[in-house]
């Protein structure tokens, strides 16, 4: 793919930056050297590197889910200001 300064023009004008003829010019051959290196890359030979999502491998330490505090609502509820149904009860906010 090439590109030229018409190009650069409509690219500019999407993304909304003010880009003089000069600088048109200049983007032209810059450009092209990014796109023939995105070309390079797409001839290199991926068949056998499997995906990774990190650089280094990691490995998450889990522990058992086990509950530990469980079924002390009514101990936890004793603390609140008002309780209502087994649940806190707070003002309401919006009107």
């Amino acid at each position: 793919m090439s590109v030229d300064t018409a190009t650069v023009r409509r690219i500019a004008g999407l993304a909304r930056i003010a880009v003089s003829d000069a600088e048109a010019e200049a983007m032209v051959p810059e450009l092209n050297n990014i796109l023939g290196w995105i070309e390079q890359l797409g001839e290199v030979d991926t068949s056998g590197v499997t995906p990774m999502t990190a650089v280094i491998a990691n490995t998450l330490r889990l522990r058992d889910d086990v509950v530990t505090d469980g079924d002390v609502r009514d101990a936890v509820l004793a603390n609140a200001p008002q309780a209502e149904h087994g649940f806190f009860a707070v003002p309401k906010v919006i009107e």
